[in-house]
């Protein structure tokens, strides 16, 4: 759309093209309609944390309508168009569609506050029934969960909490790596948690707040569901990143041993805890635990409930690499993407013959890697590796 006859256009007329543009993705009529200094405003209270303000175009494209758009598939459909004493436009309509999570249908009333300046859109305030957005966001409620070219990225979500784990987080993330585990496109998952830690470990309010005759199964069914989560994460072929910043601890630990690479903030912190609890362990500690830091190490972790800096983390083997706190997420972000871009089902022949290799002989051990290879060279990732060794040329894997 022309810029002169943007200026031409009415209030109303603007908003119809911008729902128009969004419906299609038309990102040139998107930057042709909003303001270089437009801002938007998300309901708060939406799910998977898309709620808030954003500042300029891109943050908007990105956070906001990005961000929907991630979740779900949805369109906005004005119904009524009103013009404000103040100069502003309200748009009443409906928000249809589904969660792409759960399937779960959407039809969410909204209202739309819409402020034009020289012929562009400067401002879009949303307001809707974000209870409607709960309900077909599907089954998620402690964990966000989110497919983007390829990279399934997933996010502990009780910062308020320290994302520590209780039952209902347990049964998310169980939930979350079944969701993975069943998609044929992720080809690399990041984790990472919302907020200043990564998780405390288990939540101690939890045991706290639990009759003594009660708690014995509680714990059981909370650890059955994360437990199964841990396999799941572990079997699939898409090798795993971790981002962590914070707190790392207890039972939380397991989201570390699935990883493939972990990247830990310089000031990041770790430790086990369970002794000052009188408890044991959960999350593969026991099993994980010593083949990352060797026995003695693991020994004196357990026993001594000995806290461990990021660059100790390191020094032991238990993280991959540092980064300053501000680029955690963006250097595991980076890294997953070009494991999103390998050959997947390799990666996953790979992950599994390593974990395996500490209870296999090395006969048996040489049996498997002669069999995975051979199986490995049927698939078309390892004909386009080969050819493209052979032209000087990077690969185009394509995760087959």
């Amino acid at each position: 759309m022309e810029r002169q006859s943007l200026e031409c256009q009415s209030p109303a007329e603007l908003a119809r093209a911008l729902y128009a543009a969004l419906a299609a993705g038309d990102r040139v009529q998107l930057d042709a309609l909003l303001h270089p200094e437009f801002t938007g405003r998300t309901a708060e209270g939406m799910p998977f944390g898309i709620g808030g303000n954003h500042d300029g175009p891109a943050a908007m494209r990105k956070n906001g309508w990005g961000a929907i758009a991630r979740h779900f598939e949805a369109r906005a459909e004005p119904e009524r168009f009103l013009d404000l004493t103040d100069g502003r436009l309200l748009v009443t309509g409906r928000y249809r569609g589904r969660g792409k999570q759960g399937g779960a249908a959407l039809n969410a009333t909204f209202a739309h506050l819409i402020a034009i300046d020289q012929g562009r859109i400067k401002s879009l305030e949303q307001f809707t029934d974000t209870a409607q957005w709960h309900d077909a966001a599907g089954p998620l409620r402690t964990v966000l969960l989110d497919f983007n070219a390829g990279v399934a990225t997933l996010r502990l979500n009780r910062p308020d909490k320290g994302n520590a784990i209780d039952e209902s987080m347990a049964a998310d993330l169980a939930e979350a790596a079944t969701q993975i585990a069943e998609r044929s496109d992720v080809r690399a998952v990041l984790i990472a948690g919302s907020g200043p830690n990564f998780t405390v470990g288990g939540d101690l309010s939890l045991f706290a707040g639990t009759a003594r005759e009660q708690l014995p199964n509680r714990l059981r069914r909370m650890i059955d569901s994360y437990h199964l989560a841990i396999e799941r994460l572990t079997s699939i072929d898409a090798p795993v990143v971790a981002a962590v910043r914070g707190g790392a601890g207890g039972g939380g630990l397991g989201l570390l041993y699935v990883a493939d690479i972990v990247v830990a903030a310089d000031d990041a912190r770790f430790a086990l805890g369970y002794g000052a609890l009188g408890l044991t362990a959960d999350g593969g500690n026991t099993w994980f635990l010593p083949r990352m830091v060797g026995m003695r190490r693991a020994q004196e972790l357990f026993l001594l409930n000995r806290r461990l800096t990021a660059q100790e983390a390191l020094d032991f083997g238990l993280v991959s690499r540092l980064a300053p706190d501000d680029a955690v997420e963006s250097e595991a972000a980076t890294l997953a993407a070009k494991l999103a871009a390998g050959p997947t089902r390799a990666f996953g022949a790979v992950r599994r013959m390593l974990r395996q290799s500490f209870e296999t002989g090395l006969s048996d051990q040489l049996d498997a890697e002669k069999e995975s290879i051979v199986e490995a060279s049927r698939t078309g990732d390892a004909q386009e590796g080969i050819a493209a060794f052979a032209a000087k040329r990077h690969p185009q894997f394509r995760g087959r």
